[in-house]
């Protein structure tokens, strides 16, 4: 060890305990301290290097933490016989690992589609009823909580589909989950459709087709267009297909509306195949175009479509809250099932929820939003037409055409680091193509003032990405 020189700088901002961990780990890993090797003590490794001994206890502490050194109480602080792998130790050969959160957004942009209007958020209301739960939440029993959801909110969602949505059921219906895949994974796993065939939306969300494909789903992708899911389309795709999964009300991502002949059509391949219809609510109460189109669940006579909605764009996706409503014939199924999964969350925001649409702020709430959502999408669709650009209304959203050739995958990555969020439309195509390319644009917080400014400056990321 005497012959061991650790370099101190006193002029850097690199302070003296990582200078002499960093001093000390390459030592050891290049073999100059074997293993095993005991390390000086505190104070003669501190009095050789001038420094405190509580500087070296910090550098020694780094090491053990590294897996680098063990202390050994009296006998020391010794080198760790086995050496943790570094770090570095991949060759360059090697792909890195691919972060699986790498095209998450890590912040809100512009354009950002599925989060709701923050300036007209009722933040304080909300923020009372957030306290008023969490005191109900730290009072109630110390027990475990119904897996079902709490009744109290159960309860509400019951009264509201009734108004909002048309659609009668009681609670005992009704599931509370973390949210649309967890909807989806309790239905698939507790009607056991694992090994069958699904229809899904082509064009259509992508959670879905990956949530089905991993719980052992075989998907069939049935085309969409301008009446909604082709049913007669898909029963010759996938004669045999147990399941269903639609947005009805607006699709997603084309914003079109399930039509009455193809609403009937859906329903009469169920009653005959005894297949399955899961209807995902997307936007359900929010769709600005007219009055808002039916629940499909609502005019059900064979009791086989799943009703499935979510709080995170009318309230915030930050809650994490959905809810799935099954026919009354299998809820004492589906209540053995998430029992086993445990599935509702935490019950002081399902307190406040409760509260939110029991006090009438939700539907008030909702109003308002319909009409701001309408305004902000129809000032950005203005300002796309004068510019001469394609596109259409898509829900919460306008879809925009790309000049051909682009990529709009690798273009939405670019706009991303530019504080710009739109999502490109490819990969919502089972096979996605330059054909299909396109950019949705979220309005939800695009105020009316901005849209000109913020179109010129996409078009602007554009004209300098091709």
């Amino acid at each position: 060890m005497p012959a061991l020189q650790i370099p101190i700088d006193r002029g850097t901002r690199e302070p003296i305990a990582e200078q002499i961990s960093a001093g000390l780990r390459t030592a050891i890993r290049d073999g100059r301290l074997p293993a095993g090797a005991r390390l000086p003590s505190w104070r003669d490794l501190a009095a050789q290097l001038g420094v405190a001994r509580g500087t070296v206890r910090a550098a020694y502490e780094t090491l053990i933490d590294e897996q680098l050194a063990v202390a050994l109480g009296a006998a020391g602080t010794h080198v760790a016989r086995r050496l943790p792998p570094q770090a570095n130790a991949r060759t360059q050969a090697e792909p890195p690992a691919r972060d699986p959160f790498a095209d998450y957004p890590r912040s809100a942009g512009l354009f950002q589609m599925g989060v709701p209007a923050q300036d007209v958020f009722p933040t304080q209301v909300w923020s009372r009823i957030l306290v008023g739960a969490a005191r109900l939440a730290a009072s109630a029993p110390l027990d475990y909580p119904d897996p079902r959801g709490e009744p109290a909110l159960r309860a509400a969602i019951a009264a509201s589909l009734a108004l909002t949505r048309g659609l009668a059921c009681n609670p005992a219906q009704i599931f509370v989950t973390t949210g649309y895949a967890a909807s989806l994974s309790l239905a698939v796993r507790t009607l056991g459709l694992a090994g069958g065939t699904a229809w899904v939306e082509d064009p259509g969300y992508p959670t879905t087709r990956k949530v089905l494909a991993r719980l052992g789903v075989r998907l069939a992708a049935v085309p969409v267009d301008a009446q909604g899911l082709d049913v007669a389309a898909g029963e010759a795709i996938a004669p045999g297909a147990a399941l269903a999964v639609v947005t009805p009300g607006q699709q997603a991502p084309l914003g079109v509306t399930l039509s009455p002949p193809r609403r009937e059509a859906l329903l009469a391949w169920s009653a005959r195949s005894d297949g399955w219809i899961v209807e995902d609510d997307y936007l359900s109460e929010m769709q600005i175009d007219g009055r808002a189109a039916p629940s499909i669940a609502a005019a059900d006579p064979t009791a086989r479509v799943l009703h499935i909605g979510t709080f995170s764009k009318t309230i915030t996706p930050a809650l994490r809250l959905g809810f799935l409503v099954v026919p009354a014939s299998h809820a004492a199924r589906f209540a053995d099932e998430a029992a086993g999964q445990s599935a509702a969350p935490a019950p002081m925001a399902q307190h406040a929820v409760a509260a939110f649409i029991q006090g009438g702020h939700y539907l008030r709430h909702l109003r308002r939003m319909k009409r701001l959502y309408a305004q902000r999408r129809d000032a950005l669709g203005a300002c796309l037409a004068a510019a001469g650009v394609r596109h259409h209304a898509a829900g919460l959203a306008v879809l925009m055409q790309l000049p051909a050739g682009m990529d709009d995958v690798a273009f939405a990555r670019e706009a991303r680091l530019q504080g710009m969020a739109p999502v490109p439309l490819s990969p919502w195509h089972a096979s996605p193509t330059p054909a299909n390319a396109g950019l949705l644009l979220g309005v939800t917080n695009l105020r009316e003032d901005q849209a000109a400014a913020a179109l010129a400056r996409l078009r602007d990321a554009i004209a300098r990405f091709g």
